[in-house]
Parts: structure tokens; C-alpha cells; sequence
């Protein structure tokens, strides 16, 4: 849909951002909280002392048993970084804060805010910049669209919808207007 290049942009007008998938990146290093924990339950998937991501991803991507188990080790871990985020950010004064979730609505993540933009892009656009990323089949975009809440709903729930189908100098004066909106 384009949710990081809209985080950048929020990030471009100084807006602090935490990033939940970067922060699973750095949990999953071989230095990372969540290595250990990982190499205990999914052995499999180390190879020359780092998590082999792909095939970390093949093996949970069939088994929802496996998936639960992973979100257990990195969720939480995730949550507490982030909420550490939230609470340095409040301390330093910031009046607004971005934290780029995915799966916000499905994991019960909007609770934990006070707005929520849904970066939103129609199915053939979406189609087409998700089948450009390595490793992506018509099936794997399927199963992952099936996990996911309908885009409609996500709308629906948002306080605020940025259109990644126009131009990004679009997209950009939307972030503006959020922000004015918001502070």
C-alpha cells in the first residue's frame, strides 16, 4: 500500500516514527532479544549463526501452530520497545508520534492510539508493487491478504485515509495535513 514511504514522510517533517518491522529485523539478529528464543523453537531455520529469514517465513507461512509461537516470542517484545518509544518521545514533549504497525487493527494495536491513518492503494495497484518483492507468488499475496482485514474495513475504522494511488507529492500534502490536523 505504500505504509513506509508514508512513514517516511511523517519521518521527512520530523515526526518521531517507530517502525514495528524494523524493530523484528533487529530482535531477529544474531545479537537481537528475540535470537535466542527463535533458535530454541525454530533450530531449523539458523544457518551460519543468523535466522535465515526466508526460510523462517516458509515454515510459518503453512502453520498457523508455528506462526502463534513466533508472534509469542516477537509480539510482546515488539510492544515493549514501542511503548518505550511512546514514553521517551512523551517525556521529550513531542506532540505527536507515528508508530507504523502493520496488522494494526488485527492485532488490537489502534487501542494503544489516539488516531489511525490507513494507507490505502486499489488491489491492482497493490497487486503490482507487492508482486515486485522478492521471493512473492499470486499464492503468498492470497494466504497474506486472507490474514489480513478487508481494506474497506480498515477505512471504514481510520481516522484518517492517505490514497497512495496518486502521486506522491500528493501523498505528501496529505502527511501535511495530518499533521497540521493533529497538532
Amino acid at each position: 500500500m505504500g505504509k513506509s514511504t508514508i512513514a517516511g514522510m511523517f519521518r521527512h517533517h520530523g515526526v518521531p516514527t517507530h517502525d514495528s518491522d524494523q524493530t523484528v529485523h533487529d530482535l531477529m539478529k544474531p545479537n537481537g532479544a528475540a535470537f535466542p528464543a527463535i533458535a530454541h523453537i525454530f533450530p531449523e531455520v539458523i544457518k551460519d549463526n543468523e535466522i535465515d529469514r526466508r526460510a523462517l517465513g516458509a515454515l510459518v507461512f503453512n502453520s498457523p501452530k508455528k506462526k502463534q509461537a513466533l508472534e509469542a516470542i516477537l509480539h510482546p517484545m515488539v510492544r515493549s520497545l514501542s511503548n518505550e518509544f511512546v514514553r521517551q518521545n512523551r517525556f521529550q514533549g513531542r506532540r505527536l508520534i507515528v508508530l507504523d504497525i502493520p496488522l494494526l487493527f488485527e492485532t488490537g494495536a489502534d487501542r494503544r492510539v489516539d488516531y489511525t491513518v490507513c494507507v490505502s492503494a486499489p488491489y491492482y495497484i497493490q497487486k503490482r508493487r507487492v508482486m515486485q518483492r522478492q521471493g512473492m507468488t499470486e499464492e503468498k499475496l492470497k494466504s497474506i491478504l486472507q490474514s489480513q482485514m478487508p481494506d474497506a474495513f480498515k477505512r471504514c475504522c481510520s481516522d484518517f485515509i492517505i490514497n497512495t494511488a496518486r502521486s506522491k507529492a500528493q501523498s505528501m500534502r496529505d502527511v501535511k495535513k495530518i499533521i497540521a490536523r493533529v497538532i
